[in-house]
């Protein structure tokens, strides 16, 4: 009897020291430290924006009050791009028609006709893309030969107007306007990845014409 209780101890010794080892295993992984990492990317857009200005820095209205056949008046439509994206730019003139008599440069009379009323010299920095009559104006679109980038100002369209050699008479007193509208697009995924600046300045204007038909941006119908 006492020797089967001395092995009962060794057994019982044996388990409780199995166990006081499970439990140090236990312990050392409850308070072990693994090394880690974490990161991030928070990527953050800002939406671009065409902003366009249209300005006539030579044009005084005050002094357009009269004017006389032939007489050319100082006008110089440009535009600054005011937002954050490249763009494409175009200016649409509008010049005014009429049923008119005029003179040739001797004094001669010429038949009556429908004509413009205004006549001008386009700057060889713009490619006109068309022209048409609309109503009773004669409309011009040009495009600019470069890129307009952000704070940039194009060359001016023209300088002057010229008022057509009218026999006196016909127009007396009548109030005569040159409606000039300025357009932009963004350049990118716009024109196409080859060709000229104009060639894509074209194409990009197709997808402005599209994109704001009937809207208030729209060009002139």
């Amino acid at each position: 009897g006492e020797f089967n209780m001395k092995e009962d101890k060794k057994r019982n010794l044996k388990k409780a020291g199995l166990a006081a080892g499970i439990l140090c295993l236990a312990s050392v992984g409850g308070i072990s430290a693994y090394l880690t990492d974490f990161d991030k990317a928070d990527n953050q857009f800002t939406v671009g924006k065409v902003s366009i200005d249209l300005e006539e820095p030579g044009f005084d209205q005050e002094e357009q009050t009269k004017i006389e056949p032939g007489k050319e008046v100082k006008k110089d439509p440009q535009i600054k791009n005011t937002g954050v994206n490249d763009a494409f730019v175009y200016l649409e003139v509008a010049v005014p028609m009429a049923d008119v008599e005029t003179a040739a440069e001797d004094g001669t009379r010429l038949d009556l006709k429908n004509q413009e009323l205004f006549s001008f010299q386009a700057s060889s920095s713009w490619t006109k893309l068309s022209s048409r009559k609309a109503g009773e104006d004669q409309i011009y679109v040009y495009a600019y030969n470069q890129i307009l980038k952000p704070e940039q100002t194009t060359d001016a369209l023209f300088d002057s107007v010229k008022f057509i050699n009218l026999i006196e008479g016909q127009l007396d007193e009548q109030k005569l306007n040159i409606p000039i509208r300025a357009y932009a697009i963004q350049t990118s995924y716009t024109g196409g990845d080859s060709g000229s600046v104009t060639d894509q300045a074209k194409a990009a204007y197709e997808k402005y014409v599209n994109q704001n038909k009937d809207k208030e941006g729209g060009v002139t119908p």
